[in-house]
């Protein structure tokens, strides 16, 4: 299996943050945040210009696919991680666990979910409609879910103030991408892989300013190579209880081969596009943000790296689902 690329470019935006962290300080002379602010709300326009509201509509008559999905992205997976609350007993857990959290409460990716449903060989529109919906639904429930475990010592939670930026940074873009879709649908198909290059270039861009903060404010000191194998085994074994529960539930449904391949690749992926936006807004400047994003970058490796190739065997037939 090839190493996916984006991958390698987010290992490389972290040494860059290492070893000139200054870039990304406030007294910078790049403006980073407000660059960051406006690729946020450009990528957010074009995904409007993209979103087929023909699609979703008729997507809406699967809807026990959808609810399975949505349930996975949503609860099972906070739920788990909540599972594990009452063994933390550390001041370093606690923020580990957080930061678990909040992985566990993003939406699903729209782009690997889809691509990796088509390659092998699952409800492909079905992919399309519950990918794209749970970007929306994620705005309202993401939030919700912090509000409960975030220390009210650390930063004074506004629902009302974070919801404003994220209809100003997400649903207004959004909004306009949809309303703009007869002038703009086919600048989007013409430039495809380009727009997916600019998503990566933005990403990349929060990414670095998360963590030349957290450099300079020396909060990976207590980080080791144990600890990142023990993040990496705990998200593994996070990933795959998901992924076998899905499977179970969809197999007891009586899910056609198709519905249960989709069912499980998307509420089993995390959108790394919404956690480094969501992170900005729910959080602080205060806040060690890169300590949150390390385990959502790992596991966007991961999930990448698995469900490929699951998605490769269940394209050649070499695998029953059941597997």
């Amino acid at each position: 299996m090839k190493i996916d690329r984006f991958v390698l470019a987010i290992i490389a935006t972290i040494l860059l943050a290492y070893f000139f962290p200054q870039w990304g300080s406030k007294s910078s002379p790049v403006p980073l945040d407000l660059i960051g602010t406006i690729g946020v709300s450009l990528i957010f326009f074009f995904y409007g210009l993209k979103l087929s509201p023909e699609k979703i509509k008729s997507g809406l008559h699967n809807w026990k696919l959808h609810v399975i999905v949505q349930a996975s992205t949503f609860l099972l997976f906070p739920l788990i991680v909540l599972a594990a609350k009452p063994f933390i007993s550390t001041e370093e857990g606690e923020s580990f666990w957080l930061s678990f959290l909040f992985l566990a409460a993003l939406p699903s990716t729209v782009s690997s979910s889809v691509v990796m449903v088509s390659i092998a060989k699952g409800n492909v529109p079905a992919a399309i409609f519950n990918a794209s919906i749970s970007g929306l639904i994620g705005i309202v429930i993401t939030p919700l879910w912090m509000e409960l475990f975030i220390p009210q010592s650390t930063t004074d939670f506004d629902l009302s103030t974070i919801y404003g930026n994220l209809i100003i940074k997400i649903l207004v873009p959004v909004t306009l991408g949809v309303l703009l879709q007869r002038f703009g649908k086919n600048f989007t198909l013409k430039y495809k892989s380009q727009l997916t290059t600019f998503d990566k270039l933005v990403i990349l861009l929060i990414i670095y300013k998360s963590f030349a903060h957290s450099f300079e404010g020396d909060i990976f000191s207590t980080i080791n190579f144990v600890d990142l194998l023990i993040i990496a085994a705990f998200l593994i074994l996070l990933f795959y209880s998901v992924f076998l529960i899905i499977g179970s539930v969809a197999k007891a449904l009586n899910f056609s081969k198709e519905d249960q391949i989709t069912a499980k690749f998307c509420g089993t992926k995390k959108s790394l596009v919404h956690g480094t936006v969501f992170a900005e807004i729910l959080f602080p400047a205060t806040f060690p943000v890169g300590l949150i994003l390390l385990p959502l970058m790992l596991f966007h490796a991961m999930q990448i790296f698995i469900i490929s190739i699951v998605a490769s065997r269940l394209g050649r037939g070499d695998q029953e689902l059941s597997s």
